[in-house]
């Protein structure tokens, strides 16, 4: 299993860094796809894939990742004055009132829970999931990047090592029901292994103090709320009562499985990049 796990983790990081170096359509392809299939397994998790709302997710979803690409930030700030921000916006709030019809006109097939269950989705998986490329797409984006997967990826690897090595204090109740095997110790060397990975990748990239410090700081909160994402997925799939959101990826399961942190880091690494990087 842990053999299974390591080469399909290895081959998933290969895929991801080339992708991140090609930038532009290929990465746009990539996130697209995992979006897709990420919400497909959410909606899964309440047998609500295959409905009439979950495509008008996942037709928003492939918008927001349109808009997401620099050639189309700059073609509708060209042409109609608009911003991504408003382009992201207006989608969303356009599938939410479509999904609304449905509910309207189809009542009462779908209950308010399910609706919410939607939006939700959308939200967490695909918007959270396109600030992959407006990372790529900011300055030095094609190393900035990179924070995001050392704030979920580094971190869980951090926290593994040092929750293996002396992590003895188990987290409090009710983090303990989502996840067992996770320790205070663990946690916190999650957060400080993630920290010192991104103080050495700002003085490599950046070398100037303030914007160092920044991105140091950036990695340790990203870390932090990394290992939320990762027990709210859990706490997700405690409440539907499976064991993981699919089978797609050996060893890890499915694209939630693996991603969960990653839908929370990259919008906190895009955001506290926007304030520090000018």
């Amino acid at each position: 299993m842990f053999i299974t796990r390591l080469i399909s983790g290895i081959v998933l990081m290969v895929i991801i860094g080339a992708l991140n170096v090609l930038g532009g359509l290929p990465l746009f392809g990539f996130i697209t796809v995992i979006s897709i299939i990420g919400m497909y397994e959410l909606f899964g998790t309440a047998k609500l894939s295959m409905t009439a709302p979950a495509f008008v997710c996942y037709i928003a979803g492939i918008l927001i990742d349109i808009v997401s690409l620099e050639n189309t930030r700059q073609f509708l700030y060209v042409h109609f004055s608009m911003s991504r921000s408003f382009a992201i916006n207006a989608i969303i709030g356009a599938a939410f009132i479509l999904i609304m019809f449905i509910y309207v006109f189809t009542f009462p097939k779908y209950t308010t829970q399910q609706v919410t269950m939607f939006i939700f989705g959308l939200i967490y998986v695909a918007l959270f999931l396109s600030c992959v490329m407006r990372v790529r797409y900011m300055p030095k984006g094609i190393y900035n990047v990179w924070l995001i997967y050392i704030c979920a990826w580094g971190s869980d690897t951090c926290a593994y090592c040092v929750g293996r090595l002396i992590g003895k204090h188990h987290l409090p109740a009710g983090f303990h029901k989502l996840s067992p095997k996770k320790t205070i110790e663990g946690c916190v060397g999650g957060v400080v292994g993630s920290a010192l990975i991104g103080l050495i990748f700002a003085i490599i990239v950046y070398k100037q103090a303030g914007t160092v410090a920044g991105i140091t700081l950036a990695c340790a909160v990203g870390a932090l709320i990394g290992q939320v994402g990762d027990l709210a997925a859990s706490a997700i799939k405690r409440n539907y009562e499976i064991k993981d959101y699919g089978k797609l990826i050996p060893g890890h399961g499915g694209i939630m499985d693996r991603f969960d942190s990653i839908l929370f880091t990259a919008p906190v690494v895009f955001i506290i990049l926007s304030l520090i990087i000018k």
